[in-house]
């Protein structure tokens, strides 16, 4: 069913309070027992994702009494080899990571922000396209894999063949622009920005994905079911609400965390069943 690919590699950066040297790449060994390690996608810079995530990262040690440090992957490909390879401990990413990591890396999905994830394939009024199959061969705007909304779209071309040729476009308000212009034949947006930027209708929905999850918080097996629910009581508290604000603000997910399970995330992975290196090792 999903038959997209893509391959990426990189070098690795460690970040706490404040953003240090690069690592030369991936560790070779795991954190001491007294430290955790969180990590999140390199969808920011260093500089950046120390502001988003240091807040949540000093609230958590200060709930579980544990030491925690930033981890902050330079690339997709440091991002991937480190998660499959079990260095980290506490995750925030997308749906789809989520089910991974729960089916393979023995992770614990804690908790998630409040709203739902919904994906359209979209192409012009004008366009003679009427399903995602009609868009194969033709240029399409969309950020690059492993972003979800990416693969969900990837996801609706079965035959490596016959699939559009991709124009990495980043964000969504570009990649809807790309496709007013006519400079894509058809993209990938969400819901909420489909409404939100389309006020005159000029596009049409070919397809709507089912809705999902948000992004999750997860915990690998380092992490006592102690402090596992520790964690979950903290995040939904209404203390949790300042410390996961610049988090909340930047994911765009929901005014508040909510507790989640394994369950809601099952068979997500299946979107990076053809991302290099997820599920063939």
């Amino acid at each position: 069913m999903f038959k997209c690919k893509s391959i990426f590699f990189g070098v690795t950066l460690l970040v706490s309070s404040a953003v240090q040297a690069a690592d030369a790449g991936p560790t070779s060994a795991p954190p001491s027992s007294d430290t955790w390690i969180f990590s999140a996608p390199p969808r920011e810079s260093p500089e950046e994702a120390v502001r988003v995530y240091q807040p949540l990262i000093d609230y958590l040690s200060k709930v579980t009494g544990k030491h925690i440090v930033l981890k902050y992957p330079r690339t997709w490909g440091v991002y991937r080899t480190e998660m499959i390879n079990g260095r980290y401990d506490l995750v925030f990413d997308g749906p789809h990571f989520n089910g991974y990591r729960a089916e393979k890396l023995h992770h614990t999905v804690l908790a998630k922000l409040s709203d739902a994830r919904e994906f359209v394939i979209v192409a012009r009024k004008d366009e003679k396209a009427t399903t995602p199959a009609d868009l194969a061969g033709r240029t399409f705007c969309t950020q690059s894999p492993p972003n979800l909304a990416a693969l969900v779209a990837l996801s609706q071309f079965d035959n490596p063949q016959r699939q559009p040729i991709l124009v990495p476009t980043k964000g969504f308000d570009k990649i809807y622009s790309g496709v007013v212009s006519g400079r894509c034949a058809g993209g990938v947006l969400s819901t909420s920005n489909l409404d939100v930027f389309d006020k005159e209708g000029v596009l049409k929905v070919l397809y709507k994905s089912p809705a999902m999850p948000e992004q999750a918080l997860s915990a690998g097996p380092r992490v006592s079911a102690a402090d596992k629910a520790k964690i979950v009581a903290a995040l939904t508290s209404p203390e949790g609400i300042a410390p996961t604000e610049k988090l909340r603000a930047s994911a765009k997910g929901g005014n508040s965390f909510v507790a989640a399970n394994n369950r809601e995330y099952a068979g997500l992975g299946n979107l990076l069943k053809n991302e290099w290196g997820f599920y063939d090792n």
